[in-house]
């Protein structure tokens, strides 16, 4: 019994270690004006393209699924190496890899072989929110890079918009994220662009989605597969370049466009949630970037774990 509590103990200590070990002054005396490096490169892109700003968060949401904060989702596949971009939650989907590439080549410039891809990533959706409107925090750093991806495990751990709330909450769950940190972090839709070919069955077969809502998007989304499937259409009705609680208003009032947006508020166990940030901008910010900070913490590369890549897109 008591071999059995020291293991589990052991076991719990190597678990949390790696997350304890990442800290906001981590690159204070290595590279003292990363911060200032980082964001100046994001706005630009952003002020080039609103778009981008949803985009720059996407990535780190779609690389922190995936074996964790590590930088996997950067790197392109090679003859005899096949990375996560050409998995179904990726291909023609995730973009804004040409920004990082800038962000990492004034980064190398400004303190040289000492930043990883993982830790810019975390930055870049923090300045993103930021500079759309959104609320501010402390990003944790002193992530590492991989030198490894997982095709299927984006296939398999990225919820599709086709999603389930119990299917959601498995996704969530088995990132150590809670049913509170995921409605807040689906908030992230309240900017950004989706394709037809994420909401089509949404708008021509669900039932709990505002008459109106889809009749607008079936004049740019035909039914027929193949169609159209590249057309694109704001997740936030009102105001899609401004990160505010609007997403949720429209939740409440059935025009999420995603199917896996509406399930949170669907007669199911995150209505109250919805409400709640519907009616409270203030609540809704303070839950999003903690739960950001959270996400931000799962397994991630420290110590000598990985490497600093000196190209995101390619192992050293």
């Amino acid at each position: 019994m008591a071999a059995t509590y020291v293991s589990v103990v052991l076991l719990l200590s190597v678990l949390g270690s790696a997350s304890a070990q990442l800290s906001t002054g981590f690159y204070s005396s290595s590279c003292p004006n990363l911060l200032s490096t980082v964001k100046p490169v994001v706005h630009s892109a952003i002020y080039s393209e609103q778009r981008m700003g949803a985009s720059l968060l996407r990535l780190f949401f779609h690389d922190c699924f995936v074996n964790g904060c590590d930088a996997s989702l950067l790197l392109d596949d090679t003859s005899n190496f096949t990375g996560e971009k050409t998995a179904t939650p990726n291909q023609n989907s995730v973009r804004g890899f040409d920004v990082i590439d800038k962000i990492k080549t004034a980064v190398e410039k400004a303190c040289p072989g000492v930043v990883s891809c993982a830790d810019i990533l975390a930055i870049t959706a923090r300045d993103a929110v930021v500079i759309l409107g959104g609320p501010n925090w402390a990003v944790k750093l002193g992530r590492r890079d991989a030198k490894t991806a997982s095709l299927s495990g984006a296939n398999n751990n990225i919820p599709p918009p086709s999603s389930s709330l119990s299917n959601l909450i498995s996704k969530f769950s088995a990132q150590g994220l809670s049913r509170q940190d995921m409605v807040a972090l689906a908030g992230a839709h309240t900017i950004g662009q989706a394709r037809c070919i994420s909401f089509r069955s949404r708008i021509y077969n669900d039932t709990n989605i505002d008459s109106s809502l889809a009749t607008t998007r079936q004049s740019n989304c035909p039914s027929t597969s193949g169609s159209g499937d590249g057309n694109l259409a704001p997740l936030d009705l009102q105001t899609p370049t401004t990160f505010d609680n609007d997403y949720f208003k429209n939740l409440v009032n059935l025009k999420g466009l995603l199917h896996s947006d509406q399930q949170l508020f669907s007669n199911g166990s995150t209505d109250s949630l919805v409400k709640t940030y519907s009616a409270s901008p203030s609540k809704f910010a303070s839950d999003f970037a903690a739960a950001m900070i959270k996400m931000g913490d799962i397994s991630p590369l420290t110590g000598s774990q990985g490497e600093i890549r000196n190209n995101c897109r390619m192992v050293n």
